[in-house]
Protein backbone atom coordinates (compact mmCIF):
# COMPACT_ATOMS: atom_id res chain seq x y z
CA UNK A 1 0.00 0.00 0.00
CA UNK A 2 1.30 3.64 -0.75
CA UNK A 3 0.84 6.53 1.71
CA UNK A 4 -2.95 7.08 0.87
CA UNK A 5 -3.93 3.65 1.69
CA UNK A 6 -3.90 2.60 -2.18
CA UNK A 7 -2.41 -0.29 -3.27
CA UNK A 8 0.30 0.60 -6.14
CA UNK A 9 -1.28 0.73 -9.61
CA UNK A 10 -0.58 -2.51 -11.38
CA UNK A 11 1.67 -2.13 -14.14
CA UNK A 12 -0.26 -3.94 -16.18
CA UNK A 13 -3.66 -5.26 -16.79
CA UNK A 14 -4.07 -9.06 -15.94
CA UNK A 15 -6.85 -10.52 -18.44
CA UNK A 16 -6.90 -12.05 -21.82
CA UNK A 17 -8.58 -14.05 -23.75
CA UNK A 18 -10.01 -17.15 -22.46
CA UNK A 19 -13.08 -18.66 -23.59
CA UNK A 20 -15.75 -19.50 -21.14
CA UNK A 21 -19.74 -20.43 -21.88
CA UNK A 22 -19.06 -19.26 -25.50
CA UNK A 23 -17.69 -16.01 -24.68
CA UNK A 24 -14.97 -14.09 -24.47
CA UNK A 25 -13.82 -12.98 -21.02
CA UNK A 26 -10.81 -10.79 -20.13
CA UNK A 27 -9.68 -12.76 -16.99
CA UNK A 28 -6.88 -14.30 -18.46
CA UNK A 29 -2.71 -14.76 -17.02
CA UNK A 30 -0.85 -11.93 -16.26
CA UNK A 31 1.70 -10.48 -18.63
CA UNK A 32 -0.49 -8.03 -20.86
CA UNK A 33 0.41 -4.07 -19.95
CA UNK A 34 -1.98 -1.37 -20.59
CA UNK A 35 -1.34 -0.16 -23.47
CA UNK A 36 -2.32 3.89 -22.08
CA UNK A 37 -3.17 4.50 -25.67
CA UNK A 38 -3.71 3.33 -28.88
CA UNK A 39 -7.29 1.16 -29.09
CA UNK A 40 -8.27 2.60 -25.50
CA UNK A 41 -8.96 5.93 -26.97
CA UNK A 42 -11.74 3.94 -28.73
CA UNK A 43 -12.65 2.64 -25.32
CA UNK A 44 -12.70 5.95 -23.87
CA UNK A 45 -15.20 7.80 -26.44
CA UNK A 46 -17.68 4.42 -25.82
CA UNK A 47 -17.03 5.04 -22.13
CA UNK A 48 -17.49 8.89 -22.30
CA UNK A 49 -20.60 7.86 -23.59
CA UNK A 50 -21.74 5.30 -21.93
CA UNK A 51 -21.27 7.55 -18.71
CA UNK A 52 -23.53 10.16 -20.43
CA UNK A 53 -26.73 8.21 -20.95
CA UNK A 54 -26.13 6.20 -17.42
CA UNK A 55 -26.14 9.70 -15.44
CA UNK A 56 -27.90 12.42 -17.59
CA UNK A 57 -30.85 9.82 -19.03
CA UNK A 58 -32.30 9.94 -15.23
CA UNK A 59 -32.84 13.61 -15.32
CA UNK A 60 -33.17 13.93 -19.60
CA UNK A 61 -36.53 12.36 -19.23
CA UNK A 62 -37.75 14.92 -16.82
CA UNK A 63 -38.77 17.00 -19.52
CA UNK A 64 -41.68 14.72 -20.50
CA UNK A 65 -42.84 14.58 -16.82
CA UNK A 66 -45.95 17.28 -17.71
CA UNK A 67 -46.93 15.23 -20.44
CA UNK A 68 -47.21 12.11 -18.75
CA UNK A 69 -49.01 13.64 -15.51
CA UNK A 70 -51.73 15.18 -17.98
CA UNK A 71 -52.11 11.76 -20.11
CA UNK A 72 -52.51 9.38 -17.19
CA UNK A 73 -54.12 11.68 -14.91
CA UNK A 74 -51.16 11.27 -11.71
CA UNK A 75 -48.99 13.83 -9.54
CA UNK A 76 -45.96 15.09 -10.17
CA UNK A 77 -44.61 12.45 -7.22
CA UNK A 78 -46.10 9.38 -9.50
CA UNK A 79 -43.99 10.65 -12.40
CA UNK A 80 -40.72 11.59 -9.81
CA UNK A 81 -40.42 7.83 -9.06
CA UNK A 82 -39.45 7.28 -12.86
CA UNK A 83 -36.09 8.65 -12.38
CA UNK A 84 -36.18 6.71 -9.01
CA UNK A 85 -36.35 3.36 -10.14
CA UNK A 86 -33.95 4.47 -13.13
CA UNK A 87 -30.92 5.41 -10.27
CA UNK A 88 -31.82 2.97 -8.01
CA UNK A 89 -31.43 0.16 -10.92
CA UNK A 90 -28.13 1.46 -12.45
CA UNK A 91 -26.78 1.54 -8.75
CA UNK A 92 -28.65 -1.33 -7.16
CA UNK A 93 -27.77 -3.79 -9.92
CA UNK A 94 -24.00 -3.25 -9.22
CA UNK A 95 -23.50 -7.25 -7.41
CA UNK A 96 -25.77 -8.55 -10.85
CA UNK A 97 -23.37 -6.68 -13.55
CA UNK A 98 -20.00 -8.19 -11.58
CA UNK A 99 -21.49 -11.62 -11.93
CA UNK A 100 -22.35 -11.10 -15.58
CA UNK A 101 -19.16 -9.44 -16.07
CA UNK A 102 -16.48 -12.02 -14.77
CA UNK A 103 -18.56 -15.10 -16.15
CA UNK A 104 -19.27 -13.65 -19.53
CA UNK A 105 -17.41 -10.93 -19.99
CA UNK A 106 -17.72 -6.99 -20.79
CA UNK A 107 -18.33 -7.04 -24.72
CA UNK A 108 -21.10 -9.27 -25.12
CA UNK A 109 -22.77 -7.99 -21.66
CA UNK A 110 -22.66 -4.11 -22.73
CA UNK A 111 -24.30 -5.38 -25.68
CA UNK A 112 -27.14 -6.76 -24.25
CA UNK A 113 -27.52 -3.85 -21.87
CA UNK A 114 -28.11 -1.72 -25.31
CA UNK A 115 -31.03 -3.72 -26.34
CA UNK A 116 -32.79 -3.54 -23.55
CA UNK A 117 -31.99 0.16 -22.86
CA UNK A 118 -33.60 0.43 -26.22
CA UNK A 119 -36.21 -2.17 -25.38
CA UNK A 120 -37.67 -0.27 -22.19
CA UNK A 121 -37.95 2.63 -23.90
CA UNK A 122 -39.36 1.62 -26.87
CA UNK A 123 -42.03 -0.96 -25.48
CA UNK A 124 -42.79 2.55 -22.80
CA UNK A 125 -43.97 4.33 -25.89
CA UNK A 126 -46.56 2.37 -26.27
CA UNK A 127 -47.71 2.05 -22.20
CA UNK A 128 -51.27 2.65 -21.18
CA UNK A 129 -50.23 3.21 -17.68
CA UNK A 130 -47.88 4.47 -15.40
CA UNK A 131 -47.03 1.37 -13.89
CA UNK A 132 -45.88 0.24 -17.37
CA UNK A 133 -43.71 2.88 -17.38
CA UNK A 134 -42.37 2.04 -14.16
CA UNK A 135 -41.69 -1.41 -15.83
CA UNK A 136 -40.41 -0.12 -19.17
CA UNK A 137 -38.32 2.93 -18.74
CA UNK A 138 -37.41 2.59 -14.97
CA UNK A 139 -36.80 -1.42 -14.56
CA UNK A 140 -35.84 -2.41 -17.98
CA UNK A 141 -34.31 0.65 -19.44
CA UNK A 142 -32.23 1.21 -16.20
CA UNK A 143 -31.02 -2.48 -16.40
CA UNK A 144 -29.88 -2.00 -19.63
CA UNK A 145 -27.69 1.07 -18.53
CA UNK A 146 -26.61 -0.24 -15.75
CA UNK A 147 -25.18 -3.25 -18.06
CA UNK A 148 -23.38 -0.81 -19.65
CA UNK A 149 -22.18 1.52 -17.08
CA UNK A 150 -20.41 -0.78 -14.87
CA UNK A 151 -18.44 -2.65 -17.70
CA UNK A 152 -17.15 0.61 -19.46
CA UNK A 153 -15.26 1.51 -16.62
CA UNK A 154 -13.73 -1.83 -15.49
CA UNK A 155 -12.57 -2.12 -19.44
CA UNK A 156 -11.18 1.87 -19.20
CA UNK A 157 -8.92 0.32 -15.99
CA UNK A 158 -7.56 -2.32 -17.97
CA UNK A 159 -7.02 -0.30 -21.36
CA UNK A 160 -4.85 2.85 -18.61
CA UNK A 161 -2.70 3.11 -16.31
CA UNK A 162 -0.31 5.76 -16.53
CA UNK A 163 -2.98 7.46 -17.81
CA UNK A 164 -5.78 6.15 -15.78
CA UNK A 165 -6.64 9.55 -13.89
CA UNK A 166 -7.03 11.96 -17.23
CA UNK A 167 -8.96 8.77 -18.87
CA UNK A 168 -11.36 8.82 -15.91
CA UNK A 169 -11.60 12.45 -15.98
CA UNK A 170 -12.38 12.20 -19.58
CA UNK A 171 -14.63 9.88 -19.45
CA UNK A 172 -16.83 11.44 -16.38
CA UNK A 173 -16.99 14.49 -18.40
CA UNK A 174 -20.02 12.50 -20.13
CA UNK A 175 -22.51 13.16 -17.72
CA UNK A 176 -22.76 16.99 -17.84
CA UNK A 177 -22.30 17.02 -21.99
CA UNK A 178 -24.79 14.56 -22.31
CA UNK A 179 -27.24 16.61 -19.93
CA UNK A 180 -26.80 19.31 -21.79
CA UNK A 181 -27.86 17.69 -24.88
CA UNK A 182 -30.47 15.35 -23.91
CA UNK A 183 -32.23 17.85 -22.28
CA UNK A 184 -32.64 20.23 -24.84
CA UNK A 185 -33.50 17.69 -27.43
CA UNK A 186 -36.39 16.00 -25.39
CA UNK A 187 -38.28 19.27 -25.25
CA UNK A 188 -37.39 19.46 -29.17
CA UNK A 189 -38.64 15.59 -29.05
CA UNK A 190 -41.87 16.42 -27.48
CA UNK A 191 -43.02 19.77 -28.89
CA UNK A 192 -42.93 18.17 -32.24
CA UNK A 193 -43.67 14.15 -31.55
CA UNK A 194 -44.85 13.74 -28.14
CA UNK A 195 -43.94 11.74 -25.31
CA UNK A 196 -44.34 8.73 -27.15
CA UNK A 197 -42.63 9.68 -30.46
CA UNK A 198 -39.90 11.55 -28.37
CA UNK A 199 -39.41 7.52 -26.48
CA UNK A 200 -39.33 5.85 -29.34
CA UNK A 201 -36.78 7.59 -30.56
CA UNK A 202 -34.97 8.03 -27.39
CA UNK A 203 -35.26 4.43 -27.87
CA UNK A 204 -33.22 4.27 -31.36
CA UNK A 205 -30.64 6.49 -29.41
CA UNK A 206 -30.30 4.11 -26.68
CA UNK A 207 -28.88 1.33 -29.68
CA UNK A 208 -26.12 3.66 -29.53
CA UNK A 209 -24.67 1.37 -26.60
CA UNK A 210 -24.55 -1.48 -28.26
CA UNK A 211 -21.97 0.41 -30.96
CA UNK A 212 -19.69 1.32 -27.58
CA UNK A 213 -20.04 -2.45 -26.16
CA UNK A 214 -18.51 -3.17 -29.63
CA UNK A 215 -15.57 -1.18 -28.68
CA UNK A 216 -15.04 -2.70 -25.89
CA UNK A 217 -12.53 -5.46 -27.08
CA UNK A 218 -10.43 -7.53 -24.46
CA UNK A 219 -6.80 -7.47 -24.39
CA UNK A 220 -4.52 -10.02 -26.26
CA UNK A 221 -1.64 -11.43 -24.13
CA UNK A 222 1.96 -10.94 -26.27
CA UNK A 223 2.65 -13.18 -29.73
CA UNK A 224 5.82 -15.01 -29.52
CA UNK A 225 7.26 -15.29 -32.54
CA UNK A 226 8.98 -18.69 -32.20
CA UNK A 227 8.74 -22.35 -32.54
CA UNK A 228 7.52 -24.59 -29.39
CA UNK A 229 10.45 -26.69 -28.14
CA UNK A 230 9.43 -30.46 -27.10
CA UNK A 231 10.63 -29.21 -23.48
CA UNK A 232 7.55 -26.24 -23.91
CA UNK A 233 4.85 -28.69 -25.19
CA UNK A 234 5.42 -31.67 -22.34
CA UNK A 235 5.17 -28.40 -19.77
CA UNK A 236 2.38 -26.68 -22.06
CA UNK A 237 0.56 -30.28 -21.82
CA UNK A 238 1.45 -30.49 -18.12
CA UNK A 239 -0.61 -27.28 -17.60
CA UNK A 240 -3.85 -28.24 -19.70
CA UNK A 241 -3.77 -31.42 -17.65
CA UNK A 242 -4.00 -29.42 -14.43
CA UNK A 243 -7.23 -28.25 -12.91
CA UNK A 244 -7.56 -24.58 -13.43
CA UNK A 245 -9.13 -22.70 -10.20
CA UNK A 246 -12.20 -21.53 -10.94
CA UNK A 247 -12.86 -17.33 -11.18
CA UNK A 248 -15.24 -16.10 -8.41
CA UNK A 249 -17.90 -14.55 -9.76
CA UNK A 250 -18.14 -11.95 -6.86
CA UNK A 251 -15.20 -11.56 -4.75
CA UNK A 252 -16.21 -10.50 -1.18
CA UNK A 253 -12.41 -10.75 0.08
CA UNK A 254 -12.55 -7.15 -0.67
CA UNK A 255 -13.94 -6.60 2.50
CA UNK A 256 -10.51 -8.01 3.85
CA UNK A 257 -9.18 -4.86 2.55
CA UNK A 258 -9.69 -2.29 5.22
CA UNK A 259 -8.84 0.90 2.81
CA UNK A 260 -11.70 -0.60 0.87
CA UNK A 261 -14.02 -0.94 3.66
CA UNK A 262 -13.55 3.27 4.66
CA UNK A 263 -13.93 4.17 1.29
CA UNK A 264 -17.27 1.90 1.22
CA UNK A 265 -18.52 4.01 3.83
CA UNK A 266 -17.71 7.22 3.39
CA UNK A 267 -18.79 7.18 -0.48
CA UNK A 268 -22.26 5.95 1.19
CA UNK A 269 -22.07 8.81 3.23
CA UNK A 270 -21.17 11.42 0.74
CA UNK A 271 -24.04 10.03 -1.69
CA UNK A 272 -26.91 10.69 0.74
CA UNK A 273 -26.00 14.37 0.17
CA UNK A 274 -24.33 14.76 -2.77
CA UNK A 275 -27.53 14.63 -5.33
CA UNK A 276 -29.65 16.68 -3.09
CA UNK A 277 -28.46 20.48 -4.45
CA UNK A 278 -28.94 19.83 -7.68
CA UNK A 279 -32.00 18.33 -7.62
CA UNK A 280 -33.64 21.41 -5.74
CA UNK A 281 -31.49 24.12 -6.12
CA UNK A 282 -33.87 25.71 -8.93
CA UNK A 283 -36.63 24.66 -6.54
CA UNK A 284 -34.80 27.00 -4.51
CA UNK A 285 -35.31 29.83 -7.12
CA UNK A 286 -38.53 29.82 -7.70
CA UNK A 287 -39.17 29.83 -3.84
CA UNK A 288 -37.10 33.13 -4.01
CA UNK A 289 -39.80 34.92 -6.73
CA UNK A 290 -38.03 34.04 -9.70
CA UNK A 291 -38.97 32.81 -13.08
CA UNK A 292 -39.29 29.66 -14.19
CA UNK A 293 -36.35 30.37 -17.43
CA UNK A 294 -33.78 32.03 -14.90
CA UNK A 295 -34.26 29.22 -12.52
CA UNK A 296 -33.77 26.84 -14.71
CA UNK A 297 -30.35 28.57 -16.43
CA UNK A 298 -28.80 27.41 -13.02
CA UNK A 299 -28.79 23.56 -13.94
CA UNK A 300 -26.77 24.92 -17.33
CA UNK A 301 -24.25 26.91 -15.17
CA UNK A 302 -23.90 24.20 -12.69
CA UNK A 303 -23.31 21.48 -15.80
CA UNK A 304 -20.95 24.02 -17.75
CA UNK A 305 -18.97 24.04 -14.66
CA UNK A 306 -18.70 20.60 -14.33
CA UNK A 307 -18.37 19.93 -17.69
CA UNK A 308 -14.22 21.76 -17.84
CA UNK A 309 -14.14 20.77 -14.16
CA UNK A 310 -13.60 16.70 -14.58
CA UNK A 311 -11.23 16.55 -17.12
CA UNK A 312 -8.60 19.17 -15.35
CA UNK A 313 -9.02 17.34 -11.91
CA UNK A 314 -8.46 14.30 -14.15
CA UNK A 315 -5.34 15.88 -14.92
CA UNK A 316 -4.33 17.16 -11.93
CA UNK A 317 -4.52 13.67 -9.91
CA UNK A 318 -1.97 12.67 -12.97
CA UNK A 319 0.43 14.39 -11.68
CA UNK A 320 3.61 12.34 -10.29
CA UNK A 321 3.39 13.76 -6.92
CA UNK A 322 -0.53 14.11 -6.28
CA UNK A 323 -1.02 10.62 -7.94
CA UNK A 324 0.07 8.31 -4.59
CA UNK A 325 -2.03 10.59 -2.55
CA UNK A 326 -5.47 10.64 -4.74
CA UNK A 327 -7.16 9.75 -1.80
CA UNK A 328 -6.42 12.67 0.30
CA UNK A 329 -7.41 14.72 -3.04
CA UNK A 330 -10.29 12.92 -2.91
CA UNK A 331 -11.26 13.80 0.40
CA UNK A 332 -10.34 17.25 -0.41
CA UNK A 333 -13.11 17.69 -3.30
CA UNK A 334 -15.93 16.07 -0.84
CA UNK A 335 -15.17 18.47 1.92
CA UNK A 336 -14.93 21.54 -0.47
CA UNK A 337 -18.29 20.07 -2.19
CA UNK A 338 -19.91 20.26 1.83
CA UNK A 339 -18.48 23.78 2.67
CA UNK A 340 -20.20 24.50 -0.48
CA UNK A 341 -23.37 23.07 0.04
CA UNK A 342 -23.28 24.75 4.12
CA UNK A 343 -22.07 28.30 2.89
CA UNK A 344 -24.27 28.06 0.05
CA UNK A 345 -27.99 27.45 2.44
CA UNK A 346 -27.11 31.27 3.11
CA UNK A 347 -27.78 32.64 -0.27
CA UNK A 348 -30.72 35.18 -0.66
CA UNK A 349 -31.33 36.19 -4.00
CA UNK A 350 -30.41 35.52 -7.45
CA UNK A 351 -26.49 35.89 -7.48
CA UNK A 352 -25.70 34.05 -4.63
CA UNK A 353 -27.23 30.91 -6.22
CA UNK A 354 -24.96 31.72 -9.72
CA UNK A 355 -21.98 31.96 -7.35
CA UNK A 356 -23.06 28.82 -4.85
CA UNK A 357 -23.64 26.87 -8.82
CA UNK A 358 -20.28 27.62 -9.81
CA UNK A 359 -18.64 26.19 -6.91
CA UNK A 360 -20.43 23.20 -6.75
CA UNK A 361 -19.87 22.64 -9.76
CA UNK A 362 -16.11 22.83 -9.79
CA UNK A 363 -16.54 20.35 -6.81
CA UNK A 364 -19.48 18.48 -8.06
CA UNK A 365 -16.87 17.44 -10.86
CA UNK A 366 -13.74 16.87 -8.92
CA UNK A 367 -15.59 13.93 -6.95
CA UNK A 368 -16.98 12.48 -10.30
CA UNK A 369 -13.79 12.56 -11.69
CA UNK A 370 -12.06 10.99 -8.68
CA UNK A 371 -14.22 8.68 -7.46
CA UNK A 372 -13.44 5.59 -9.60
CA UNK A 373 -10.19 6.48 -9.95
CA UNK A 374 -9.77 6.44 -5.94
CA UNK A 375 -11.27 2.92 -5.97
CA UNK A 376 -9.17 1.48 -8.64
CA UNK A 377 -6.10 2.27 -7.03
CA UNK A 378 -7.25 0.82 -3.79
CA UNK A 379 -8.51 -2.56 -5.16
CA UNK A 380 -6.43 -2.85 -8.23
CA UNK A 381 -7.50 -4.61 -11.38
CA UNK A 382 -8.08 -7.98 -10.57
CA UNK A 383 -11.05 -7.13 -7.80
CA UNK A 384 -12.08 -4.00 -9.33
CA UNK A 385 -15.29 -5.58 -11.20
CA UNK A 386 -16.10 -7.34 -7.78
CA UNK A 387 -15.49 -3.66 -5.82
CA UNK A 388 -17.55 -1.25 -7.97
CA UNK A 389 -20.29 -3.63 -7.92
CA UNK A 390 -20.51 -3.94 -4.26
CA UNK A 391 -19.58 -0.23 -3.84
CA UNK A 392 -22.76 0.61 -5.95
CA UNK A 393 -25.14 -1.14 -3.76
CA UNK A 394 -23.98 0.07 -0.94
CA UNK A 395 -24.23 3.63 -2.76
CA UNK A 396 -27.99 2.75 -4.04
CA UNK A 397 -29.32 2.90 -0.28
CA UNK A 398 -28.48 6.40 0.48
CA UNK A 399 -29.66 7.56 -2.92
CA UNK A 400 -33.46 6.11 -2.20
CA UNK A 401 -32.94 7.67 1.43
CA UNK A 402 -31.26 11.16 0.49
CA UNK A 403 -33.44 13.01 -2.01
CA UNK A 404 -36.81 11.60 -0.43
CA UNK A 405 -35.29 12.42 2.97
CA UNK A 406 -34.29 16.26 2.28
CA UNK A 407 -37.69 16.31 0.98
CA UNK A 408 -39.96 15.17 3.48
CA UNK A 409 -37.21 17.95 6.26
CA UNK A 410 -38.56 20.20 3.35
CA UNK A 411 -42.04 19.71 3.81
CA UNK A 412 -41.73 20.22 7.69
CA UNK A 413 -39.76 23.20 7.61
CA UNK A 414 -40.65 24.58 4.47
CA UNK A 415 -36.64 26.49 4.37
CA UNK A 416 -34.83 25.36 2.10
CA UNK A 417 -31.74 26.61 4.12
CA UNK A 418 -31.93 23.50 6.33
CA UNK A 419 -31.67 20.76 3.66
CA UNK A 420 -28.67 22.39 1.82
CA UNK A 421 -27.52 22.19 5.39
CA UNK A 422 -28.03 18.54 5.63
CA UNK A 423 -26.55 17.96 2.73
CA UNK A 424 -23.56 19.96 3.46
CA UNK A 425 -23.07 18.12 6.95
CA UNK A 426 -23.35 14.54 5.03
CA UNK A 427 -20.96 15.07 2.47
CA UNK A 428 -18.25 16.61 5.21
CA UNK A 429 -18.38 13.85 7.19
CA UNK A 430 -17.62 11.75 4.58
CA UNK A 431 -15.03 13.39 4.01
CA UNK A 432 -14.08 13.23 7.31
CA UNK A 433 -14.24 9.79 7.45
CA UNK A 434 -12.34 8.98 4.41
CA UNK A 435 -9.06 11.24 5.74
CA UNK A 436 -8.88 10.23 9.02
CA UNK A 437 -9.87 6.57 8.28
CA UNK A 438 -7.22 6.94 5.61
CA UNK A 439 -4.39 8.44 7.89
CA UNK A 440 -5.16 6.53 11.02
CA UNK A 441 -6.11 3.24 10.25
CA UNK A 442 -3.86 2.60 7.61
CA UNK A 443 -1.03 4.83 8.50
CA UNK A 444 -0.71 2.97 11.94
CA UNK A 445 -1.29 -0.83 9.81
CA UNK A 446 1.51 0.10 7.75
CA UNK A 447 3.87 0.95 10.40
CA UNK A 448 2.72 -2.03 12.46
CA UNK A 449 3.62 -4.35 9.30
CA UNK A 450 7.04 -2.32 8.85
CA UNK A 451 7.36 -3.46 12.47
CA UNK A 452 7.06 -6.81 12.17
CA UNK A 453 9.09 -7.39 8.89
CA UNK A 454 12.08 -5.67 10.90
CA UNK A 455 11.77 -8.25 13.82
CA UNK A 456 10.77 -10.56 11.62
CA UNK A 457 14.58 -9.87 9.43
CA UNK A 458 16.07 -9.56 12.92
CA UNK A 459 14.58 -13.09 14.08
CA UNK A 460 16.14 -14.49 10.82
CA UNK A 461 19.65 -12.94 10.65
CA UNK A 462 19.97 -14.75 14.71
CA UNK A 463 18.79 -17.84 13.37
CA UNK A 464 20.77 -17.81 10.56
CA UNK A 465 24.23 -17.04 12.36
CA UNK A 466 23.31 -20.17 14.95
CA UNK A 467 22.90 -22.29 12.09
CA UNK A 468 26.39 -21.24 10.64
CA UNK A 469 28.27 -21.71 14.21
CA UNK A 470 26.35 -24.50 14.27
CA UNK A 471 27.51 -25.91 11.08
CA UNK A 472 30.89 -25.06 11.29
CA UNK A 473 31.44 -27.00 15.14
CA UNK A 474 29.52 -30.01 13.12
CA UNK A 475 32.44 -29.65 10.49
CA UNK A 476 35.41 -29.05 13.17
CA UNK A 477 34.57 -32.57 15.39
CA UNK A 478 34.62 -35.20 11.92
CA UNK A 479 37.91 -33.43 11.16
CA UNK A 480 39.32 -34.48 15.16
CA UNK A 481 37.75 -37.86 15.12
CA UNK A 482 39.93 -38.16 11.31
CA UNK A 483 42.65 -37.03 12.70
CA UNK A 484 42.73 -39.28 15.89
CA UNK A 485 42.28 -42.15 13.34
CA UNK A 486 45.43 -41.08 11.47
CA UNK A 487 47.65 -40.79 14.32
CA UNK A 488 46.47 -44.42 16.07
CA UNK A 489 46.97 -45.85 12.77
CA UNK A 490 50.25 -44.48 12.32
CA UNK A 491 51.44 -45.50 15.67
CA UNK A 492 50.09 -49.01 14.95
CA UNK A 493 52.68 -49.20 11.99
CA UNK A 494 55.38 -48.42 14.31
CA UNK A 495 54.53 -51.21 16.61
CA UNK A 496 54.21 -53.83 13.92
CA UNK A 497 57.50 -52.80 12.21
CA UNK A 498 59.49 -53.05 15.71
CA UNK A 499 57.81 -56.19 16.10
CA UNK A 500 58.89 -57.36 12.79
CA UNK A 501 62.12 -56.20 13.06
CA UNK A 502 62.62 -58.05 16.45
CA UNK A 503 61.09 -61.20 15.03
CA UNK A 504 63.69 -60.70 11.96
CA UNK A 505 66.81 -61.00 14.35
CA UNK A 506 65.44 -64.40 16.47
Amino acid sequence: MQENGCKDPPTSTQQSESVMGGAVVDDGPPGVKAPDGGWGWAVLVGCFVITGFSYAFPKAISVFFKELIREFNVGYSDTAWISSILLAMLYGTGPLCSVLVNRFGCRPVMMVGGLFASLGMILASFANSIIYIYLCTGVITGLGLALNFQPSLIMLNRYFNEKRPLANGLAAAGSPVALCCLSPLGQVLQLHYGWRGGFLILGGILLNCCACGALMRPLLPPKKHREPEEGDLTALEEKTKKPQPKKKLLDFTVFKDIGFVIYTIAASIMVLGLFVPPVFVVSYAKNLKYEDTKSALLLTILGFVDMFARPLSGIIAGLKWVRPRSTYLFSFAMLFNGCTDLIGSQASDYTGLVIFCIFFGLSYGMVGALQFEVLMAIVGTEKFSSAIGLVLLMEAIAVLVGPPGAGRLLDATHNYMYIFLLAGCEVTLSALVLALGNLFCIKMKQDHQETKMEMAVTASEREGLNQTEEAKEGEEEPKEEQKGNHTLSAEDKVKMMKEGGEETSL
